[in-house]
């Protein structure tokens, strides 16, 4: 059990994407002044928190393991698929669903909608993908050659 509570390479990576959400749902508080906590489970908006996950994965990996390890070459590619996925995918599907919204709304013009709109902010920009990354990697780096 206490191998698992030490596991840097687990806990860096959650403990950053779950830093990032809390602050998207305090940047949600003071933008709207609600607080909502639903804006932790969303996915979407500024920065990745998809992105700083897996490359804090990825940096503790390489920092644990060497740069020239199997395991970094992994933790590296899934890092590229998910920010891949985060900014390619997940933003076209954000497009289309806005395109789907607008066509529901003219066509059922005067009707409510509420229920039945699609969630159109789930992808990031390059920007948004960007910021994570980095928060990912600096946030890991700073923690592991620090923490002795």
């Amino acid at each position: 059990m206490r191998a698992l509570l030490s596991n840097s390479a687990l806990w860096l990576p959650v403990s950053v994407a779950l830093g990032i959400q809390v602050y998207k749902m305090f940047a949600f508080w003071v933008q709207t002044a609600r607080l909502d906590m639903r804006v932790l489970a969303q996915a979407g908006g500024m920065p990745s928190s998809h992105s700083a996950m897996v490359c804090s994965l990825m940096t503790a990996v390489g920092y644990q393991y060497g740069l020239d390890s199997g395991l970094f070459a992994i933790a590296v590619i899934i890092a590229i698929i998910v920010m891949y996925d985060a900014r390619g995918v997940r933003q076209e599907s954000g497009r289309q669903a806005r395109v789907i919204n607008q066509i529901l709304q003219t066509f059922f013009s005067g009707h409510p909608l509420t229920d039945a709109q699609l969630k159109e902010l789930i992808g990031h920009t390059t920007l948004q993908v960007i910021v994570g990354g980095l928060i990912g990697v600096f946030y890991t780096l700073v923690f592991l050659l620090f923490r002795n």
